[in-house]
């Protein structure tokens, strides 16, 4: 028997479901060896900004491949709602490894100091890694597309532009805190002085992740606005997957930097964990 679109739909919104428990046990006892947790033994590796534009590629092409198919392809209201989403991903597969890519360019031109041997480590990413990573965004960015320009009933949804407006202000203020932190570490990796360094201002005296915590409010804005099983499932596994990093980050925060760490931070949700 042939599987139609809804079994798969339905399908992958289960699987996900079903990961998402494991996928928080494994992480709370492994750390995925890339950035400041990489490590030997996870067979070879790319550099990160290639990396970052392979892993995260489906996110484009699969979702602009996608949608014309769906039957809500030609309403306004389904090309809007599929923005956000779009432009959170074109920084991410495209801008983001860029910036990466020369920024690890120009410390790599500093042969002779230690901040471009640091640069070379970090820019390693391991292939593993990066095959999972596209599994998942394959798979999401399928779920993501197809409910959109598809599965959504926007013409029985007099709720919507309410939800949109309110998902969209959190999925705003998410990503204004993801960039500013992400590119503020990035800056501190290219100062001078050789290895990492306590991150200072914004969000970061609050949470020793505030990329992360910023992710998490980007897809709990994206639910808002698509009210969906598709956007809950990746708001979920969003946090199964960044909150165990968060803690493994936090922990290794404070064990390099000891005292000097400040101790009011909390992992990634201001406040709470």
């Amino acid at each position: 028997m042939s599987l139609s679109d809804q079994h798969v739909f339905n399908y992958s919104l289960i699987f996900f479901l079903v990961i998402t428990p494991p996928t928080i046990i494994a992480l709370r006892y492994l750390t995925a060896p890339y950035g400041k947790h990489q490590r030997p033994g996870w067979g070879p590796t790319i550099p990160a900004p290639l990396a970052w534009f392979l892993m995260e590629s489906p996110t484009l092409w699969l979702t602009l491949l996608l949608f014309p198919f769906g039957k809500n392809h030609s309403n306004p209201t389904a090309q809007i709602l599929i923005l956000p989403y779009l432009i959170h991903y074109f920084h991410r597969t495209v801008i983001y490894p860029l910036t990466l890519f020369l920024k690890t360019t120009r410390s790599h031109r500093g042969k002779n100091n230690l901040d471009s041997r640091a640069g070379q480590k970090a820019a390693a990413f391991p292939v593993s890694v990066a095959a999972m990573a596209f599994a998942f965004n394959l798979l999401n960015a399928y779920l993501q597309t197809r409910w959109v320009s598809h599965y959504a009933d926007y013409e029985g949804d007099g709720w919507f532009w309410w939800r949109f407006a309110s998902g969209l202000v959190v999925f705003v203020v998410g990503m204004a805190v993801n960039l500013r932190s992400d590119y503020a570490l990035l800056g501190l990796k290219s100062r001078g002085g050789g290895g990492y360094k306590i991150p200072r201002g914004g969000c970061f005296e609050l949470v020793s992740c505030p990329n992360y915590f910023g992710e998490i409010l980007e897809w709990l804005g994206w639910a808002l606005m698509t009210w969906s099983w598709a956007g809950f499932v990746f708001l979920l596994y969003t946090c199964a997957n960044l909150v165990p990093r968060a803690a493994s980050n936090h922990k290794w925060y404070l064990d390099k930097f000891g005292e000097d760490y400040p101790k009011h931070r909390k992992a990634v949700i201001p406040c709470v964990f």
